[in-house]
């Protein structure tokens, strides 16, 4: 059994300028998944920078708040309780467009790797 405190975990800013708690990994924990997991957060009025992961794929799960999900030249609105793919090496940014804190979890496959990613800023 391997059971993770969220509450625990270090919030780190990330390179498109999300604030996120890498939640799982096989890349630095003792877990046979070929994914990693982690928990967003973006403040009222905030966005993350257009980026792109070159071999990677996302799922979104939007938990908490409202905004609008930018990939390549397609905009649409999401809420709690929206689910968003982002396929792999194509530029996407979320912003939050709502009064309180867009969160959600971010699944990568494969794992995120820092050296994968390229943010415009």
């Amino acid at each position: 059994m391997f059971i993770i405190d969220a509450d625990k975990i270090e919030e780190i800013t990330a390179g498109d300028g999300t604030r996120i708690k890498e939640i799982l990994s096989p890349l630095k924990d003792l877990v046979s998944i070929q994914y990693s997991l982690a928990l967003a957060k973006i403040a009222p009025g905030g966005k993350s920078y257009p980026h792109k992961l070159q071999s990677s794929s996302e799922v979104y799960i939007i938990v908490k708040g409202s905004g609008v999900m930018h990939i390549e030249d397609e905009v649409r609105a999401v809420k709690s309780g929206s689910v968003i793919y982002i396929p792999k090496d194509v530029f996407q940014f979320i912003e939050n467009s709502g009064d309180e804190e867009l969160v959600f979890y971010c699944i990568v496959d494969p794992p995120w790797d820092a050296g994968d990613e390229v943010v415009m800023v």
